[in-house]
């Protein structure tokens, strides 16, 4: 009897063909029903079924990615994310020089879904070793946050930045000015910009806050000053009038007493006039700009004899250090400086030796004083823990203490 040879059953998902060179192709429909060959050929029949069976077991599975969906320019892909943001201007202006001056020129003509761990990696040594460090963080989460989007634009199925720590900013400690060196600050730069200064440091205030003031935001009686609008000055030069940083800068601060008399001699000799006068205007009444009050700073920042990397900003950290002195509670200067997250606040709660002695001292004090009353309860005739010493041990101790 004849055998009846059998034909191999027909494939149900995707087709093999051999090629004229000898090797064999897979395609396969994609989950959007367009054919699509394998992006290599192989050598065996064999390896491209196996090719298709992965892909179909992803499509099942709903883990399957067009190949082709990350075939963007990185430039094109970063620039329409940045423009998708709606962030604040300020956060606008530094994303795209970011990206214009440390990711473009090695991504920008890349394709999305070419960027590997290893040029993430190159790319951030070659950045450290022409750049400081803090741009580089700033930079590196730049562009972990926008792979991570075409992570979730099915783009790339991995987020090729995985340096752990490669984010993190490690700044130099801001500098911070004593209280006699603020008033230094204060009275050298002349009466029209001596508010400015009080109001940076002792109530905290952003520089952009400052610029944007109202006579009406000011209540004299109570000594009160309402936070409600922000202009910070773009590198273009631009004023951008808006909301605070963040919610939290939309806040009430109580002013220091001592402050009251200079914030009443400027409203009468310099604001504009109004409910809605700006606070802090330049000689010739046009708005606060950076530039022209940069100059007055540095010149009398030079005068006090404060270092040449103490900003304007440093004010605000001089003030933030000084509340957080006081003991008060972190919601209570979280409040004041007009801050959303612990983490910003703790920035400002040094710990330098001064600190330390004083709470050396204090230590000190609270253990002298319980051991005086631990001798003085054993001269009553009470029970002596073995860890208390004994009179004649602390004689000259319980002499100085009375």
């Amino acid at each position: 009897m004849a055998r009846v040879q059998r034909r191999a059953p027909r494939r149900s998902f995707g087709a093999v063909r051999k090629l004229p060179s000898g090797r064999y192709q897979a395609r396969y429909p994609g989950s959007d029903g367009v054919l699509r060959a394998a992006p290599e050929t192989y050598e065996t029949k064999r390896e491209a079924e196996v090719f298709l069976a992965q892909v179909q077991a992803d499509q099942t599975r709903g883990d399957w990615m067009d190949p082709t969906a990350g075939e963007v320019l990185f430039v094109e892909y970063a620039t329409r994310w940045i423009d998708e943001r709606g962030v604040a201007p300020t956060t606008d202006e530094l994303y795209r020089r970011l990206l214009r001056l440390h990711l473009e020129p090695t991504f920008g003509q890349l394709y999305v879904n070419v960027i590997s761990p290893s040029k993430v990696r190159t790319w951030r040594a070659e950045r450290r070793r022409a750049t400081g460090a803090t741009t580089v963080a700033k930079s590196y989460r730049l562009l972990k946050a926008i792979m991570e989007t075409a992570v979730e634009d099915d783009m790339i199925r991995k987020n090729p930045c995985r340096i752990r720590g490669a984010g993190r900013e490690e700044a130099d400690e801001r500098p911070v000015a004593t209280v006699a060196q603020v008033f230094a600050l204060a009275d050298v730069i002349g009466l029209r910009w001596r508010l400015l200064v009080l109001l940076g440091a002792f109530a905290s205030m952003r520089p952009e806050e400052l610029a944007e003031l109202r006579r009406g935001d000011i209540d004299l009686d109570a000594g009160l000053v309402w936070v409600r609008r922000a202009a910070p000055e773009l590198n273009t030069g631009r004023r951008v009038v808006g909301d605070p940083k963040s919610r939290a800068g939309r806040r009430e601060i109580v002013l220091p007493a001592f402050v009251h008399v200079d914030v009443r001699q400027h409203l009468d000799w310099f604001a504009q006039p109004g409910p809605d006068g700006l606070v802090f205007i330049g000689e010739k009444g046009a708005a606060l700009r950076g530039t022209t009050f940069g100059r007055k700073w540095r010149k009398a920042r030079d005068t006090v004899g404060l270092p040449g990397e103490f900003r304007f900003y440093d004010l605000r950290h001089t003030g933030n250090t000084l509340a957080a002195d006081t003991g008060a509670k972190l919601k209570d200067l979280m409040v004041r400086a007009g801050q959303s997250s612990e983490r910003a606040q703790l920035i400002y709660q040094h710990s330098n030796k001064e600190h330390q002695r004083k709470l050396a001292a204090d230590i000190d004090t609270d253990v002298r004083r319980q051991r005086v009353r631990a001798v003085e309860s054993v001269g009553e005739g009470a029970t002596v823990h073995p860890l208390v010493p004994r009179p004649r041990d602390i004689d000259g101790l319980v002499s100085r203490e009375a």
